[in-house]
């Protein structure tokens, strides 16, 4: 096969075209500022003129860190910081010659748009963590905790603390007080925090520091300033008590004659979130009957190749601090905890009878959750949490009036312990996990696993100022329970156990337990010259099972990769910077079968006006799927070739754009895909924003899975060329009429349509050619009558087998608007209105008026709800 040229061509010219730049690691001294304890306590109002701050010093003489490394900004900045035995205060003076271009972006919290200010605060001062606190122009706070030197930030933090901003003829100002006890510190008697300042210029897209951090220097958090004079602090442990409660109607299409579905339901429900400091360094966190109504709804997703999906967490208990649990011990997805799992829909459906009717849960209820968690003073990190799901009941009502329940699922307790230890000044970490699932069934599903067990250890070392690593982690899990159970793990998708042809792996019906292994090594460069590398294992025995509390995609896989990059970090008259890279990986199973061989090229680029462009080619080679027959033998893919092109226009600007396509191509046409994407910003004024992204994926594939069958005492694996059109639209809308009251509005109608011709079986699963692998259904084989395909394998007038017609067109309709109104710090009110409606339509509609139908015409499922929170603090 020949790979189509042009774009590995232009990343080729990038790096040719462009002349190289050198640069040499520069190891910079720390700068330090040394507070004073107040004397008057100054007004948060953003007027930094209150004489109270004139105790303490400006320090200023900030370098920019984009695009311009190492020069001076265009706007200098300047701060001042003292503190009393509570609070830390922070007074900040943004220069700004052109006052009126200043970016007062109105958002809700976390929203990070226009002009801001970041104060980022390592008090563990252990060089890899860090509290960040941020104002903007319009004075909208945001808070995130980092993790990994800066490789990880993390937004779902929400601590209570106070600021405020204001615009002047001298640019702007901002005053911040955090409150001690929302951070966490030793006990020396005169504290030394890790501590920076980091201000954006949103309309030049320009970020400056108070200490430089030089791009080719790896780590962020290890590399900042030193904030000096706070002493005889003493710890504030934090007590905080949320209780809630909610108000909700559903309003949905009646179900005619069902009792269970009359099309109107109303609930009251309440429950308590607290958090407790247990000492200065860790925190315990508690939910009794958590609810998690405002939560925006699943985006929608067809899976063609069988496997389970991820979706993020979107619930307030288990996203906030996940950094902490955080085990992703491969590539992508892979994790020992997926939080998704605790509080799931059941296992099982009703059993019911003809003219029966069934009230089954949604998701199974969380009777309790607690989270301790922190990182003490010596560089210890912990977490550890446990979850208790109720047994959950089916309410059945009987043809003769009465009611019986039916359990359909029992009661489970999660358990995640989860810890760090850092050394060697920092530059290293070990650490470990642990889970446990446990279900309480007494024999009544015998088709769970009745316990699983998961650990790991996890490690990294940092040497040459950071430029040189080597990180890796282990893993090993256990399940047990029945025969059946045990059996049925063996044979899912993601184990396939009754492959084939397959001498290493097969079905052992007497195994009540699963012992498996996985991880990565990885060693490589990530700081110093331009050029970056890596290089690693993975792996994933074919008895590794995480999926009880953990997410696991596919086993029995050996992965070897490496990577390339070289950097273009100073900006020229043309462009700000360049990133291009290469990247290798090869994949076996545990049989030594070499399934596949892969390359990439890609190039990214950020021009001198802001907009941006990404470009890339790939290959695949030797294209062997363990999976793709489902049970059935190693199947043959062809050679596969893709390349992929994005651009976009200026982030900062009141309207943006990303345009993009992609495309998929094999050997003999076997596949091919083009998928366009369209996705725009428009903030029309201060308070309004508005967001619209639009993707369309035209798929075809000859040999795409459908279903398999028996002919003559043989398995007969059953293909078809599907065409596969997905359409997707998200709207977006935010209005915030003060940083503490807001209105979100966000809508997506989906719509994913497949339709078969050419249906096939497999001939040679490993054939060379498409030919060879595949024998097509000539009209004397198959017909199709009543939605079934009747076929006539060896056309001697009977019937041999039958499948039912693949083709489908599934529609989802999903809307959430949400009022939002922080009306204390901490303490919250929601107003909700959440829309829904799924359907099945003809596959032989037109796609967009599927979608208009189904948004417009079809009845759909009305949720009102109306949520308050109070915070108690101390």
């Amino acid at each position: 096969m020949k790979l189509r040229p042009y774009l590995l061509f232009v990343c080729i010219c990038i790096s040719f075209g462009v002349s190289g730049q050198e640069s040499t690691a520069i190891s910079l001294p720390k700068r330090v500022y040394t507070t004073k304890k107040l004397k008057k306590t100054p007004v948060i109002d953003g007027d930094i003129s209150d004489e109270g701050w004139n105790i303490v010093e400006w320090s200023s003489n900030f370098t920019e860190k984009r695009p311009d490394e190492g020069t001076p900004p265009t706007y200098q900045t300047k701060f001042k910081v003292m503190y009393d035995s509570k609070y830390l205060y922070i007074a900040i003076r943004a220069f700004d010659d052109e006052p009126d271009l200043i970016q007062q972006r109105l958002s809700r919290r976390d929203g990070f748009a226009g002009d801001r200010v970041n104060v980022i605060i390592d008090s563990y001062h252990d060089k890899r963590t860090a509290f960040v606190f941020t104002t903007t122009a319009a004075g909208v706070k945001g808070e995130e905790i980092i993790s990994q030197n800066g490789n990880n930030w993390d937004s779902s933090w929400n601590p209570i603390w106070y600021t405020n901003a204001k615009v002047d003829e001298k640019g702007w100002t901002a005053e911040m007080k955090i409150p001690f006890s929302q951070l966490r510190f030793g006990k020396a008697k005169e504290q030394i925090w890790g501590f920076n300042v980091n201000r954006t210029i949103f309309r030049i897209q320009e970020r400056s520091l108070w200490q430089r951090i030089p791009n080719d220097q790896a780590g962020f958090v290890s590399e900042a300033g030193e904030l000096h004079g706070l002493k005889n602090l003493v710890s504030q442990k934090q007590l905080e008590i949320q209780p809630f409660s909610v108000f909700q109607q559903d309003i949905y299409p009646a179900e005619v004659g069902n009792p269970y579905r009359d099309g109107n339901d109303f609930k009251i429900n309440a429950g308590l979130d607290a958090k407790i400091g247990i000492t200065n360094d860790l925190t315990l966190d508690l939910t009794v009957n958590p609810d998690f109504g405002q939560v925006e709804a699943d985006p929608g997703a067809i899976a063609l190749d069988g496997f389970q999906i991820f979706f993020r967490e979107q619930r307030p208990f288990f996203v906030e601090n996940f950094n902490i649990f955080d085990f992703e011990f491969a590539n992508g997805s892979d994790n020992l905890f997926y939080s998704r799992r605790i509080g799931r829909n059941p296992h099982r459906s009703a059993n019911i009878q003809t003219g029966e009717f069934a009230d089954v849960p949604q998701n199974s209820t969380i009777l309790g959750a607690a989270k301790f968690s922190g990182k003490t003073n010596e560089g210890w990190s912990i977490g550890v949490l446990e979850s208790l799901t109720a047994n959950e009941f089916a309410t059945i009502k009987q043809t003769n009036g009465s009611e019986r329940e039916e359990i359909v699922e029992p009661m489970t307790n999660y358990f995640v312990a989860r810890a760090q230890k850092d050394f060697n000044e920092r530059n290293s970490f070990i650490g470990g996990i642990f889970t446990a699932t446990n279900r309480f069934s007494d024999g009544n599903f015998t088709e769970l696993h009745k316990a699983a067990y998961t650990a790991g250890i996890d490690f990294q070392h940092n040497w040459k100022n950071r430029t040189y690593y080597i990180d890796g982690n282990v893993i090993f899990s256990n399940v047990q329970g029945t025969e059946e159970a045990i059996t049925a793990t063996q044979r899912t998708l993601r184990h396939n156990f009754q492959r084939v042809g397959a001498s290493h792996v097969f079905v052992d019906n007497n195994k009540t337990a699963l012992t498996g292994t996985g991880g990565r090594i990885e060693i490589g460069k990530n700081g110093g010259d331009n050029w970056r590398f890596n290089g690693g294992v993975i792996w994933r025995s074919p008895e590794l099972e995480l999926n009880d509390v953990g997410f696991l995609r596919r086993t029995d896989e050996i992965i070897q990769f490496s990577n390339l990059n070289y950097l273009w970090q100073v900006p020229t008259k043309t462009y700000r910077n360049i990133d291009l890279g290469f990247e290798q990986s090869t994949f076996y199973d545990f049989e030594g079968n070499l399934n596949r061989v892969r390359y990439e090229v890609r190039g990214e680029i950020s021009w001198i006006n802001n907009w941006w462009t990404e470009s890339g080619s790939g290959l695949s080679t030797n294209y062997f799927d363990n999976f793709y027959l489902r049970g059935g033998p190693r199947f043959r893919r062809p050679n596969t070739g893709y390349w992929y092109f994005f651009f976009g226009s200026d982030r900062s600007k009141l309207f943006s754009f990303t345009l993009g396509y992609s495309n998929r191509f094999t050997s003999e046409n076997v596949v091919g895909r083009d998928r366009f994407a369209i996705r725009t910003n428009y903030q029309p004024t201060d308070a309004l924003s508005m967001s619209l992204d639009i993707e369309y994926a035209n798929l075809y594939d000859r040999t795409q899975y459908v279903t398999e069958t028996k002919f003559n005492n043989a398995t007969r694996y059953i293909l078809g060329r599907i065409q596969n059109q997905t359409l997707t639209t998200t709207l977006r809308l935010n209005y915030s009429f003060t940083p503490d009251i807001s209105l979100q509005f966000y809508g997506q109608p989906f719509i994913s349509k497949g339709t078969f011709t050419d249906l096939n079986y497999v001939l040679n699963p490993t054939g060379n050619t498409i030919n060879d692998r595949i024998s097509v259904y000539d009209s004397n084989q198959i017909n199709l009558q009543k939605d079934v395909y009747l076929i006539d394998e060896n056309r001697n007038g009977n019937v041999d087998y039958s499948f039912s017609n693949p083709d489908f067109s599934f529609v989802q309709l999903q809307t959430n608007l949400v009022a939002r109104w922080e009306y204390i710090p901490g303490s919250e009110l929601f107003f909700v209105w959440s829309r829904g409606s799924v359907g099945n339509v003809n596959p032989s509609n037109d796609l967009l008026g599927s979608v208009s139908d189904q948004v417009f015409n079809q009845p759909a499922n009305d949720t009102f709800l109306v949520k308050v929170t109070y915070r108690f603090t101390r």
